[in-house]
């Protein structure tokens, strides 16, 4: 296993690597954002340690930026910011954990093998399945009730991102984040119009819906019979 380590300080950065090292894990080591979010880009890396406060390019656009092209590779923070609006902004941009510096490299680890479980076990799903919609993320095949239906490239994405998080309330940033690749512009109706497509083909024509709307919140994904 193969981790990216970008961190600024230098002693915790070489504590970080010799650890991770000697804990039998292989490691690159970048000291600032930019070089950072050129390494991360490379698909040879398995987990990222990221920092929060960086020279040149902060963590949280180096966080959107990885999990766009990476969407499921593992992301934790590292960050001396431990306030709660910094880690609910984190983990919705798609972080996978964060941790607050001072920590203790035991935690790490768990929370590095932590991470990787999960990993496996999404990898191993090729299914995904809410009530009776089934979602074939092999074939890009998606039926309901035993019914085909035909999505375009970005309705599976938004479609795919909804299931992966079903009962997960999911803001319009963070969709525009994933789906788009873009950040959120308030003035744009980008989402909703996309959402609606998506509700016409998969729940108008069934009884039951799986698309909810939360007001002020954004989407989440659910069984509701």
């Amino acid at each position: 296993m193969k981790i990216l380590i970008i961190e600024d300080e230098t002693k915790l950065g070489k504590y970080l690597q010799l650890g991770l090292n000697e804990s039998s894990f292989a490691t690159d080591w970048v000291n600032n954002g930019l070089d950072g979010l050129h390494q991360a880009m490379s698909p040879e890396y398995d987990l990222i340690l990221l920092d929060v406060m960086l020279p040149d390019l902060d963590g949280w656009k180096i966080l959107t930026q990885i999990k766009t092209h990476y969407p499921t590779r593992p992301i934790i923070m590292l960050t001396a910011r431990d306030s709660v609006e910094d880690r609910v902004k984190g983990l919705q941009l798609g972080a996978d954990d964060y941790l607050v510096k001072p920590f203790a490299f035991i935690e790490l680890i768990a929370r590095i093998q932590n991470q990787v479980r999960k990993n496996e076990n999404v990898a191993a799903k090729t299914t995904l399945t809410i009530g009776d919609l089934h979602v074939d993320l092999l074939r890009r095949r998606v039926t309901r009730n035993d019914q085909h239906i035909d999505l375009t490239a970005k309705e599976f994405l938004l479609l795919e991102l909804l299931v992966s998080r079903e009962k997960e309330v999911l803001s319009k940033a963070f969709i525009a984040s994933k789906v788009w690749d873009m950040n959120f512009d308030s003035d744009t109706n980008v989402i909703e119009v996309a959402i609606r497509r998506l509700r016409k083909k998969v729940d108008d024509p069934f009884e039951f819906k799986l698309i909810h709307t939360l007001r002020g919140m954004g989407y989440v994904m659910e069984s509701r019979e």
